[in-house]
């Protein structure tokens, strides 16, 4: 089948600030980061895209973008890139940045290496979601000639519109569509080619003592999906296809298996990203998660969003902007 794979979903604007922590505040006791270097790029379903593009040729965003100066960098940043089919938003870009530091007195890195840049905060800001009204026709019209699409949930509303939602529904017998979700937001669509939340998602949404292929066949007829996948980080993934009696556990290779201290930020991303490019070229679900397991494990491996290419935007001299979030935790893998 010809015509674009679509990522639909939540854009972001990702950012890590990195610098060096040499000393602690006097008055609050927290680490003092130098910043001597900025690097933007797209996130959320914005790097979704750009993860899909290395696999599937034409890729078509559908997001919402604020009028801000935040989103204006978006735009840019993707331009040349990714086509992007814009959804009205209200309120300010949603901005995750990531300040990173080295240096004696930022924290250790998981393998004890001094020369790793290592995540002392993460600042939220931006309150952007889109709204309930009628689509733009170039959004009906990018889904109806879709190959595939990837709904890439971050919890601001796409995956919530009814009319996305209904697009989805229309297309679900025709091509694969696959769901990357998001804690807060709506479940799948029903009947969803491939559901892939990661370990704690999976278990927050199914309690007591079984394994996570337990959960995975439970979240499959809880969602009428056709496939879960999930996704257990140095673990691999494990996958329950509907109709079937047991599960198929798919571990990582040795020589692609990383240590502790790897950024692992966006692997989810990318896991989801290549599985719905390879059921876009045909392959079997099975076949498609253990290549997404591969993908992602090289895409750790290679230093994630940290690798030369993937920030489209760096800067000398960095001004942090944002106020903190109560939620400021680094992100974890997949």
């Amino acid at each position: 089948m010809t015509g674009p794979l679509v990522v639909v979903g939540d854009v972001l604007l990702d950012s890590d600030i990195e610098g060096r922590a040499d000393r602690r505040s006097s008055d609050a006791g927290v680490p003092v980061v130098d910043v001597r270097t900025g690097i933007w790029r797209p996130g959320g379903a914005g790097l979704a895209a750009l993860l899909a593009a290395r696999d599937a040729g034409e890729v078509v965003l559908v997001g919402g973008f604020g009028d801000d100066e935040a989103g204006h960098r978006l735009r840019g940043l993707l331009a040349g890139r990714v086509r992007v089919a814009p959804l009205p938003m209200l309120g300010t870009t949603v901005c995750k940045q990531r300040i990173r530091a080295v240096g004696p007195c930022a924290p250790v890195a998981a393998d004890g290496a001094a020369d790793r840049p290592v995540s002392v905060v993460r600042v939220d800001s931006g309150d952007g979601r889109i709204g309930h009204g009628p689509l733009p026709d170039e959004v009906e019209s990018v889904f109806g000639c879709a190959r595939a699409v990837l709904v890439a949930d971050y919890g601001h509303g796409v995956a919530a519109h009814p009319g996305i939602r209904a697009l989805l529904a229309r297309r679900l017998h025709d091509i694969p569509v696959v769901w990357d979700p998001h804690p807060r937001g709506p479940a799948p669509v029903a009947g969803a080619s491939l559901v892939t939340p990661n370990r704690d998602e999976a278990a927050s949404l199914v309690g007591g003592d079984g394994g996570f292929g337990d959960r995975a066949r439970e979240l499959s007829r809880r969602w009428s999906a056709r496939a879960v996948a999930v996704t257990l980080g140095a673990e691999g993934a494990v996958l329950y296809r509907r109709g079937t009696k047991g599960t198929v556990a798919v571990g990582i290779s040795p020589d692609l298996r990383c240590g502790e201290g790897y950024d692992v930020c966006g692997a989810g991303d990318r896991f989801a990203a290549a599985a719905t490019a390879a059921l876009a070229s045909g392959d079997s679900v099975t076949n498609t998660v253990r290549r997404a397991v591969d993908v992602a494990a090289r895409f750790v491996r290679d230093g994630a969003v940290s690798a030369p290419g993937m920030g489209g935007t760096r800067a000398d001299r960095v001004v942090v902007t944002a106020a903190p979030s109560r939620s400021a935790d680094p992100p974890s893998w997949v």
